[in-house]
This record gives structure tokens, sequence and C-alpha cells, in this order.
């Protein structure tokens, strides 16, 4: 113990059911961080898969506040489904759902890539992206 003292370090008990007990002069503060930090490196971060629902008569801050949105899940790496919904008589303007998810796409080019190109399901347009 008196080594321990005039090192200014921690005598530890490595060993206790060792006959005689082994104990190990250290920085105990700094092994603990230690095993944290390796404890942590082995978890690893699952994808999902987040929806960003849009209409075709979306106005531009609301766009703009959708793309942010949508930056902030894919630097998480996260996906990204881009879902344009249709109600009553906008599905006689296919084209202006389609402009609003190219702008969105051109906008989120520098963080994502197109997994899948925008497709029509019944009353939606859906595009997915993925993060770089």
């Amino acid at each position: 113990m008196k080594l321990a003292r005039d090192a200014g370090l921690d005598l530890v008990e490595v060993a206790p059911n060792e006959r005689p007990p082994v104990c190990r002069i250290m920085d105990y503060g700094k092994f603990k961080y230690q095993q944290k930090k390796r404890q942590h490196k082995g978890q690893t971060h699952h994808t999902k898969l987040k929806e960003i629902r849009l209409r075709p008569k979306i106005g531009a801050h609301d766009v703009d506040f959708k793309v942010n949105q949508a930056r902030q899940f894919l630097e998480h790496k996260d996906k990204v489904t881009l879902s344009v919904i249709f109600r009553g008589r906008e599905l006689a303007h296919i084209e202006e759902g389609h402009r609003v998810v190219q702008k969105m796409i051109e906008q989120l080019a520098d963080v994502s890539k197109v997994e899948s190109p925008p497709s029509q399901q019944g009353k939606r347009i859906i595009c997915t992206l993925a993060p770089k």
C-alpha cells in the first residue's frame, strides 16, 4: 500500500480468490475509463427507415423544413422514405408530386443517394434515399 501511495496510484485487488490474493498498482479511474471505452466500441448503429410525408401543394418553407429533418436522419445513417400523398382531386396533378420529390432529392444530393427512384403506388409517390 505504501508503494501505491508513493506512486500516487491505486492498489487494486485483481484476483481475490487466489492464494495469496493478487493485487496490482494502477490508476483505477483510467482503467475503468478504458474498459467503458472498449465496451462502447462494440456497439453498432442499426439503420432505421424514417418516413417524410409530403403533400403536392406543400409550401417552400415547409419543404425546407422537411429537407432539414431528412438531412438529420441521413447524417445519423438512417434511410429516408419520401412519400407524397394525394387526396381527392389532387390525383389529377401527379406532376406536382413528382416536382416536390425531385426538388427534395436535389436538395439532399450532397448527403444521400437514391436507393429506389420515385414510383407511384396508388395515391402515393414513394422514393427511398440512403446515406452516402
